[in-house]
């Protein structure tokens, strides 16, 4: 599985908990791991490896603010969107001839 599967791409921010309930850290997506958790820097520059359920990317609401959003969440749309990615096949028009 590639980050673009999850909706991600290299350089977004997220935030994550250690715990539940804990409070919220902030960190830059670097890559994924082999086990499928999310390779990324926190705060202070430490490397970690997230798994998905636990972290929210950030992105903008409606009305442009910004706002958190679970990656399960987006990883279940962007699934869905590549069914739309590609093109339609442009129509092929009759020919119209001369009769002879």
């Amino acid at each position: 599985m590639t980050l673009e599967s999850l909706g991600l791409r290299t350089g977004d921010r997220v935030r994550f908990q250690r715990a539940d309930g804990g409070r919220w850290h902030e960190g830059t997506v670097v890559g994924r791991e082999r086990d499928g958790s999310v390779a990324l820097f926190d705060g202070k520059g430490a490397s970690r490896s997230i798994a998905v359920e636990r972290l929210e990317v950030r992105t903008r609401g409606p009305r442009g603010a910004a706002a958190w959003e679970p990656v399960v969440d987006r990883a279940g749309r962007s699934e869905q969107m590549s069914l739309l990615a590609e093109p339609p096949a442009a129509p092929t028009a009759p020919r119209r001839g001369r009769a002879r």
